[in-house]
């Protein structure tokens, strides 16, 4: 008897299951057959092209190193990119293209082109996801130009605003690493496409702003805002004065200390700041 029971106890049970509705048997018997394999958190990338990530690894070390580390982990003020769910969707530079070329939150708008984003994309996905010590890359040397080349470069193109033996004397003793040197002075704002970023030990006058008034009279302080409709700045006094714009009333005169520099950001080529670099750290 107690056979029989047993036999009709597990006839039940089979029919009970066979009719289940596949969601409920998802939490019952069958639940590791119902529910699909997890995928891994981080999912690796298939192996790229070594000749684009060596491009990749250029074009990353000039325009995004600064902001998001040499191993794209995080640099100054630029989020790790490792983990974000954008770039681990990616897949050959699909995702990340927009948001380069339009530009992100405080991310500003970069000029690459889509091969070159590419490129930059194989390079971020070479990294391996995972634990710390992992994914951390000790960053390369920067110092990979020709100092010679750098001297003359110097000597044509930045004597007419700095001098080796006056404002940049010693410029090399003052930076225990390099790259605080070549983004610092060479790159103001991180780079090309940057928008801020420490100067080190580089004292950098405010951006100042001239407002002359239909009167003639010029008001004059440090440049707290300005666009198409309002022009703010701050007086010596520390007083803060707002003017209203209706096109070039009253006349606006920008004056940034950095704007040489800024304006030598599309002329350099990558060996001109490689060289540069590697020359400014021998002026001790």
């Amino acid at each position: 008897m107690r056979n029989k029971a047993a036999l009709a106890i597990l006839a039940v049970t089979i029919a009970a299951t066979a009719q289940t509705p596949p969601a409920a048997a998802g939490r019952g018997v069958g639940r590791a057959q119902a529910q699909p394999a997890r995928p891994s958190a981080f999912p690796d990338h298939p192996p790229g092209d070594p000749a684009s990530i060596e491009r990749g690894r250029a074009i990353w070390g000039v325009n995004c190193n600064f902001c998001h580390g040499s191993d794209a982990r995080g640099g100054e003020g630029g989020p790790n990119l490792l983990r974000s769910e954008l770039v681990l969707n990616d897949q050959k530079g699909e995702l990340i293209a927009p948001v380069v070329q339009n530009g992100k939150g405080e991310m500003p708008p970069i000029k690459l082109t889509r091969d070159q984003i590419t490129d930059v994309a194989a390079y971020v996905h070479s990294f391996h996801v995972g634990g710390y010590d992992i994914s951390r890359m000790k960053p390369p040397s920067i110092l990979v130009g020709d100092a010679k080349a750098g001297e003359a470069y110097f000597n044509a193109t930045c004597t007419p605003c700095h001098s080796i033996t006056g404002d940049l004397k010693g410029i090399g003793a003052k930076f225990t690493d390099p790259k605080q040197l070549q983004n610092g002075f060479l790159m103001p704002g991180g780079g090309r496409g940057g928008n801020g970023g420490s100067r080190g030990p580089f004292h950098v006058p405010p951006t100042t702003v001239t407002v002359t008034l239909a009167s003639g009279k010029k008001v004059e302080g440090t440049l707290g805002r300005i666009d198409d409709f309002i022009v703010t700045l701050t007086e010596p006094d520390g007083a803060q004065r707002t003017f209203r714009r209706d096109g070039n009333t009253p006349k606006v005169e920008v004056h940034d200390p950095m704007e040489a520099h800024k304006k030598l950001l599309t002329k350099y080529t990558d060996q001109d700041i490689h060289n540069l670099t590697s020359y400014l750290v021998t002026v001790k």
